[in-house]
């Protein structure tokens, strides 16, 4: 893939299979009490809402592909904060495994940045499991800072 060229394109229905089979890699870095089988359901859903919602005008999925392959996958959507402002948000960010640290979520990002730009927000925020160390290192590096921090005891 070295020698491939890597473009960042808006999703089109025929990328459906092969972007709903990255779903799985978005359990890395829950929690490990969550019920496993719970979690393989709500990232499959994640996906396919945000794939069926992509032509709303305040979504967008952005994929990443080499030789006719997709790579990685991005889904931003308006969200408001408790604050009332609308920002970006990204649902998900997700690589193929044998493409991690090769700058392809790098790339899905800026396409994820420049969506909100161009949708006029002034922030674009996202959420990921506090154990994805590779993907906190991917937004620190980006510019992205902790906001908020969800604490949670179990019983």
């Amino acid at each position: 893939m070295s020698n491939v060229q890597v473009v960042v394109r808006r999703y089109l229905p025929e990328d459906r299979e092969a972007v709903l089979w990255l779903a799985p890699r978005l359990r890395i870095g829950v929690a490990s009490w969550r019920d496993p089988a719970a979690v393989s359901s709500a990232v499959a859903g994640w996906i396919e809402e945000s794939l069926d919602r992509s032509g709303d005008a305040d979504r967008a999925v952005h994929v990443a592909v080499a030789a006719d392959e997709i790579l990685g996958v991005v889904t931003t959507a308006h969200r408001r904060h408790f604050t009332g402002e609308v920002d970006g948000y990204v649902g998900e960010l997700v690589v193929k495994a044998d493409c991690e640290r090769r700058g392809i979520g790098t790339l899905l990002m800026r396409a994820a940045e420049q969506w909100a730009r161009d949708q006029g927000l002034p922030r674009l925020t996202l959420e990921t499991g506090a154990a994805n160390d590779a993907a906190r290192a991917l937004y620190s590096r980006g510019g992205y800072h902790e906001e908020d921090i969800r604490l949670t005891k179990q019983f």
